[in-house]
């Protein structure tokens, strides 16, 4: 499988229609029983996290699982893959899960990192700025803990799909399983170090301090305050957008049918 060759300083690969995207995925959700909560609305675009019941009611969930997608514009396997895994609707039955496909809506107009102000979303989340963070941070506060989140990406720099773990208390680690379900559909970057991090067989696990960063990911604040266990899913852009989407679908089926 080639590269492409598309992206030279930034990602210049395939765009998507975000308001299709967003159409589509409320349309499946509603269609498949998910709870829809708007958390924040700007100009034409809402704010949407989707959350899923155990399938047998008043069952206690065995998991609680947590899943983004799309808070970098230039990412459009992110919210892609976050509708074809509502349409495939494989889910184990006794999880609850809250999905957010698109944390940055209006940056997929303008095929941007960042949102309308310049703000790159990702980096914003231990002093926010943005009025769509903050919303978001509120709307976490009032849900539960997690047992697992997955946050889902691209990489227009990447030789293949990559992932981070953070998994400080030794729980049992998803991130082979995940590398062996994408392997079949996507090259792994292979590389020994990505993103300036050591790295084995497509797998960063990171030590992070978080008091000593001064600006946080979603997936720092997410260890720190909502879950113990997560995944920050890399596709490489500069491959087909269906293989990106496809990878990052694999990943997360691997990761909560475990």
């Amino acid at each position: 499988m080639k590269r492409l060759g598309k992206n030279h300083g930034g990602y210049h690969g395939e765009t998507i229609d975000i308001h299709a995207v967003l159409r589509d995925t409320a349309a499946t959700a509603q269609k498949h029983g998910w709870r829809a909560e708007i958390f924040h609305a700007s100009g034409e675009f809402k704010w949407f996290a989707y959350h899923r019941q155990p399938a047998t009611f008043n069952q206690q969930p065995a998991t609680r699982l947590y899943i983004s997608a799309g808070i970098h514009g230039d990412e459009p396997a992110a919210p892609l893959a976050a509708l074809k895994l509502l349409q495939e609707n494989n889910w184990p039955a006794d999880a609850e899960i809250f999905l957010l496909p698109c944390l940055n809506p209006i940056g997929y107009t303008r095929n941007s990192r960042e949102n309308e102000d310049g703000i790159d979303l990702n980096r914003d989340y231990r002093h926010p700025q943005a009025a769509c963070t903050r919303a978001h941070l509120a709307w976490l506060k009032r849900q539960p803990k997690f047992d697992l989140y997955l946050c889902l990406h691209e990489d227009w720099e990447a030789h293949g799909f990559y992932l981070y773990e953070q998994n400080p208390d030794g729980k049992p680690s998803l991130a082979e399983k995940m590398i062996t379900a994408v392997k079949p559909i996507c090259p792994v970057d292979l590389s020994e170090n990505i993103e300036g991090r050591e790295a084995r067989g497509g797998i960063i696990r990171p030590n992070i301090a978080p008091a000593e960063r001064p600006q946080w990911p979603e997936a720092v604040w997410l260890l720190v305050q909502k879950a113990r266990q997560g995944y920050t899913l890399e596709a490489p852009s500069d491959f087909d957008l269906p293989v990106r989407v496809n990878a990052l679908v694999a990943a997360v089926n691997a990761a909560v049918n475990f």
